[in-house]
């Protein structure tokens, strides 16, 4: 991907013109209420410029996964209720996202509306990139915006068929989330220090690879640790772990060394002989783990260790949790360890990057998100870039 390639509407005159945005309104919803508006919020912004910029902005997004056209639990309308609560003005709503019902509510638009079109996953072209489809959809504007990065992986029709009928360009948040990650991988300042933790080798093994071509420290934990110590012949009990994949951990160790990056392992442990709140444990070292124990946190001198590390750099990437923090006491080591990368980079000492499931839930328990540079709620997209694979529906966006 030409990156440098990238164009955003900055500059454009919008008035008049139909701007079909493809955010992520992939939010979830109880009992016909929105319980968690954070995507929401990220996007108003951008949209209020739009629309203040007299474009008509059509909104367009899947929303959970639909198995037979459309249902009911899977609509959006609550998401557009929601939105237009935010945004402090009306939105509209389309029954369809293509066909008559969009046709309409679009045609009946004025200068600086916005509007939300239903579900695109209830038709079956949008995750087959289906060329008609696509061609549907794109009836619908006169340019298109790229604004979901989360969905930047999937070549599908609302994220790359569509660029091949209109001008596109990248929205405010895609751009927001690529330049955060060029910042940490393309372009750090160093020493640069990933951490990766979270609970399977075989599930980051692309991960690790690219990441020991691009970081000066690379820190594992969690159970993907276990792996790694296991391989070198380190008894790790009855702790999570993959035998089947220590010629691979080894293979990496083997391939960063000669990259000049150095591996960080845990050198203790907080052990317990069951997994759930609030289980009797001790901390140890690791030639000292019981067999009948599992390993379900790094320990105070590995947290001081990584700590010590992380003071020395200027650029930290993390996707994974160093231990099970989401039973307690078991989150003390990620908790830590979050902390004092906040810290940091409240300091002005560090850029700090986080994004993944897991990475997201265990800051927000840690109650320091909002001082990291920048923490991406993308999942697979998010791990995709991490592995340095290219993102169609980014990819679509340099074109021509």
């Amino acid at each position: 991907m030409n990156l440098d390639k990238l164009k955003t509407t900055a500059g454009l005159d919008l008035a008049g013109k139909r701007v079909l945005v493809r955010a992520d309104l992939n939010v979830p919803v109880r009992d016909g209420r929105v319980s968690d508006a954070t995507r929401l919020e990220r996007l108003v912004p951008g949209l209020k410029d739009l629309a203040g910029r007299g474009a008509k902005v059509i909104v367009i997004s899947h929303f959970g996964r639909p198995k037979n056209g459309p249902e009911a639990e899977f609509s959006l309308k609550p998401v557009a209720d929601t939105f237009a609560s935010l945004l402090g003005t009306k939105v509209a709503f389309a029954a369809d996202c293509i066909g008559d019902a969009a046709a309409a509510t679009v045609g009946a638009m004025k200068n600086g509306d916005i509007a939300v079109l239903e579900n695109l996953r209830f038709h079956k072209g949008e995750e087959k990139n289906d060329p008609a489809f696509a061609a549907e959809l794109a009836k619908l504007g006169d340019i298109f915006v790229g604004d979901a990065f989360s969905c930047a992986h999937r070549a599908h029709a609302s994220t790359e068929g569509v660029t091949h009928h209109l001008p596109s360009y990248a929205g405010p948040l895609l751009m927001e989330e690529i330049n955060a990650l060029r910042t940490a991988l393309e372009i750090p300042q160093r020493p640069t220090a990933a951490v990766v933790g979270g609970a399977k080798v075989s599930t980051k093994i692309p991960v690790l690879t690219n990441l020991v071509a691009k970081v000066d420290k690379l820190i594992i934990g969690g159970g993907m640790a276990n792996t790694f110590l296991q391989a070198q012949g380190v008894n790790v009990g009855k702790s999570l772990a993959e035998p089947d994949f220590h010629k691979t951990a080894l293979e990496i160790m083997a391939a960063a060394k000669a990259k000049g990056c150095e591996i960080v392992l845990p050198v203790d442990a907080v052990i317990a002989r069951e997994f759930k709140d609030g289980a009797a444990n001790e901390v140890v070292a690791l030639d000292k783990v019981p067999a009948d124990a599992m390993i379900l946190d790094a320990g105070p001198a590995s947290v001081k260790h990584v700590a010590a590390i992380l003071d020395g750099c200027k650029t930290l990437l993390w996707n994974g949790p160093m231990g099970a923090f989401e039973i307690s006491p078991f989150g003390e080591g990620t908790f830590a360890l979050a902390k004092q990368a906040a810290r940091l980079t409240k300091a002005g000492k560090l850029v700090s990057v986080a994004g993944g499931g897991d990475t997201v839930a265990a800051l927000n328990a840690a109650s320091v998100t909002g001082d990291f540079t920048y923490v991406s709620t993308a999942g697979g997209a998010f791990l995709e870039w991490l592995e340095g694979q290219e993102l169609p529906g980014i990819a679509a966006l340099t074109r021509g």
